[in-house]
């Protein structure tokens, strides 16, 4: 308004605006990206098609851009599509509904140990990339060939915020934090053999960690880590 872009009547209208939305089956948060700096999030698990649809138009037709929807399966990607705008992910089961264009800013890693961790690492890669972060990928570096890990160090000691996906005993996340001076956001994932409790062990490894600067999220949990990664990212210099 100050600017001359919008009127008084006009700024008073959109203040007005319910902060919420109730479609019976959602409240749909519209405040979201003001109070935190990013839209809300649409778990798909355990949501009909058109429920996930439903709530996507609700925050599309309000301007919302790069809507997150994890959890998504690719048979009601199928479904969301013909409903909404959707750019669909399968290997992070995640959609983007009314996707555009983004900032891309700072650096951010994403490691895994190995390839079948790639899953859970795409999903915090592209939470990252959607949430306006550049974002550089390490797969398949574990400790197993620790020298694939080793030919990196630029990539990894240049960045802001490094998350490392590893199963079995989980070991990544020390070797890393012990190399990098920046934050590190470890994610256990449910690869691994029985003792491996689906990813119990890499939890409670990466939980003990001896390498100060790690923290950890929950089991297979890449989308927390790229969240939390970008604000991290995002705050530097502020």
């Amino acid at each position: 308004m100050a600017q001359g872009e919008v009127t008084p009547e006009k700024a008073l209208l959109e203040f007005k605006t319910q902060p919420f939305e109730d479609l019976g089956y959602a409240k749909v948060d519209l405040h979201r990206g003001v109070r935190q700096g990013a839209a809300e999030v649409i778990y798909g698990a355990g949501k009909t098609p058109a429920q996930i649809a439903g709530i996507a138009a609700a925050m599309g037709e309000r301007g919302v851009q790069n809507i997150l929807i994890t959890r998504l399966g690719a048979t009601p990607a199928l479904a969301v599509g013909d409903a909404v705008p959707l750019e669909y992910h399968p290997e992070a089961r995640m959609g983007v509904a009314y996707p555009g264009p983004h900032k891309s800013v700072g650096s951010i890693v994403v490691a895994t140990g190995g390839t079948s961790d790639r899953h859970v690492a795409e999903e915090a890669a592209l939470t990252a990339e959607k949430l306006g972060n550049q974002v550089t990928r390490l797969y398949d570096v574990g400790v197993a060939g620790l020298h694939r890990l080793l030919s990196h160090l630029d990539t990894l000691m240049s960045a802001r915020c490094v998350i490392v996906v590893a199963g079995m005993e989980g070991a990544l996340a020390s070797v890393i934090g012990g190399l990098v001076d920046c934050p590190v956001i470890a994610v256990p994932t449910s690869v691994g053999y029985g003792a491996s409790f689906g990813g119990l062990s890499a939890l409670l490894s990466m939980l003990n960690s001896c390498a100060s600067g790690c923290s950890v999220v929950n089991i297979d949990n890449g989308f927390g880590a790229g969240f939390l990664a970008s604000r991290i990212n995002q705050m530097e210099g502020l």
